[in-house]
């Protein structure tokens, strides 16, 4: 942690797909501001290893809760056991998506659906749960990922790239809608970072120097780019900031 944010300490937090990757840096950089932190993820096994870590290091741990976000009904009733025993959420990160590579030849209604779902829709929905209670606290931060990839064309993700766009979409018309509330919404949008999914599956010593040579800034990103980013935008130094995009590439766009 380099930098500390007085006015987050025991805020409560609610983050979506943080047992890896950005996910995870991103709630490790919230526990070191001693904030209330609920993430949710699918992956047992690396969400509780994050935990352990986290205690380790002798940082605030976190609480789990296992979620299949394709399951609307059981992510509102977690936000909402949440809300109801310890009060509204100070802070929401939408970032849990995936970005599996496909062509147009392979996506069928079922899949494109399925994308949809997994990228986008529950974005909607965990904002529409959390927004009670920021209204009533009149003031609250919402963070939602998108990512560079729609904005660079790359053309093996169709999909995923389309339902990225539509998070800026999404973000632009709750920051105006919900404004009035004091209810800041931003987006991040991610260029090339070095997750251990994407090292072991798409970032080859070839891609990477395909990578750096675009980029201005010549190293490899780091999901603690990204986390640091979000943190500051969730904190009160940043409070005129909303209804923007905020792209972390090194310059690659």
């Amino acid at each position: 942690m380099k930098v500390k944010y007085f006015d987050l300490k025991n805020k409560r937090v609610f983050i979506t797909g943080g047992g890896s990757g950005i996910g995870a840096s991103i709630v490790e950089h919230f526990c070191e501001q001693e904030c209330e932190v609920y993430f949710v993820d699918i992956n047992i096994k690396e969400s509780k290893k994050l935990i352990s870590n986290l205690k380790k290091k002798k940082i605030k741990a976190p609480h789990f809760i296992e979620c299949n976000l394709l399951k609307i009904k059981k992510l509102e009733n977690i936000i909402k056991k949440i809300i109801k025993s310890k009060g509204p959420i100070d802070i929401l990160i939408n970032n849990a998506a995936n970005d599996d590579r496909h062509s147009t030849k392979q996506v069928d209604e079922k899949y494109w659906n399925n994308r949809m779902d997994v990228n986008l829709k529950h974005f909607f929905f965990t904002i529409k749960a959390v927004l009670r209670g920021m209204i009533q606290k009149k003031g609250g931060a919402i963070i939602n990922l998108s990512s560079v990839s729609w904005m660079l064309g790359e053309g093996d993700k169709v999909a995923y790239e389309t339902a990225k766009s539509a998070v800026i979409g999404l973000t632009r018309s709750f920051a105006r809608e919900f404004g009035k509330y004091n209810i800041r919404c931003n987006s991040v949008t991610p260029g090339s970072i070095a997750t251990e999914r994407q090292i072991k599956h798409w970032l080859t010593p070839k891609y990477k120097k395909f990578i750096l040579d675009k980029q201005c800034l010549k190293r490899q990103l780091k999901p603690a780019d990204v986390a640091s980013l979000v943190v500051h935008l969730s904190s009160d130094v940043s409070s005129g900031c909303t209804k923007q995009n905020f792209i972390i590439d090194a310059g690659i766009t």
